[in-house]
């Protein structure tokens, strides 16, 4: 299956019913310094678990890192601004997002190194499970049934906020979203992001305004 990467970003947010992007994350600009001293000491400072595999931590090691819910690479695409070096020096707009904790999640190495660089869709059975229940076809991944609807969520805000691209369908996205609502894990990571960041994701706590789709 080829990879799907809709063009259209105002086109989905009329589509969802909102008329204009949320406020985007503007207290954090510096991408590994928030990765450090945020999101690993504060925001998973008593540990918590990984975002594929849903396996407990307790704290940074080797053998994780943060990873990306819409990948950055995808971002550097729609914005075309160049290398990650590139992006970070030149652009603030790249800061700002590679340095928003609501897409930054806890990921083994493993697991980052394959699919950072993948949009979403559903590839169905045909296609084998692999680690953790991830199914991965031609630049593009299915994530476990358990947290589908996180990767919807993560995705409607990105697009909202950052006025970014789709990197998959809405169809299948909307799908994923109602079948796997906001669990109690879910929603306190998101109010402690606003504690943090100063801005939640509304497509948490509110899942229900991407049923339009």
């Amino acid at each position: 299956m080829n990879t799907v990467i809709k063009q259209g970003p105002i086109l989905a947010l009329l589509m969802l019913g909102i008329g204009s992007t949320a406020p985007a994350q503007t207290r954090f600009s510096d991408p590994d310094k928030t990765a450090s001293d945020v999101f690993w000491k504060q925001l998973y400072g008593d540990g918590g678990v990984t975002f594929f595999c849903q396996k407990p931590f307790t704290g940074k090691s080797f053998l994780l890192t943060q990873g990306y819910i819409y990948p950055m690479s995808h971002v550097r695409n729609a914005l075309r601004c160049g290398t990650p070096s590139q992006c970070e020096r030149e652009s603030e707009r790249y800061r700002h997002i590679a340095s928003d904790l609501h897409n930054m999640i806890p990921v083994q190495n493993s697991i980052e190194m394959r699919r950072r660089n993948a949009a979403y869709a559903h590839l169905g059975e045909s296609v084998a499970a692999e680690e953790c229940g991830i199914r991965a076809g031609f630049q593009n991944i299915e994530p476990p049934d358990n947290i589908k609807g996180d990767v919807a969520r993560g995705v409607f805000y990105m697009v909202q906020t950052y006025d970014l691209p789709l990197i998959g369908t809405d169809q299948v996205f909307n799908t994923w979203n109602r079948e796997d609502p906001p669990d109690d894990r879910e929603l306190t990571r998101n109010h402690r992001i606003k504690e943090l960041q100063g801005n939640e994701n509304p497509f948490i706590s509110s899942p229900g305004i991407a049923n339009s789709l």
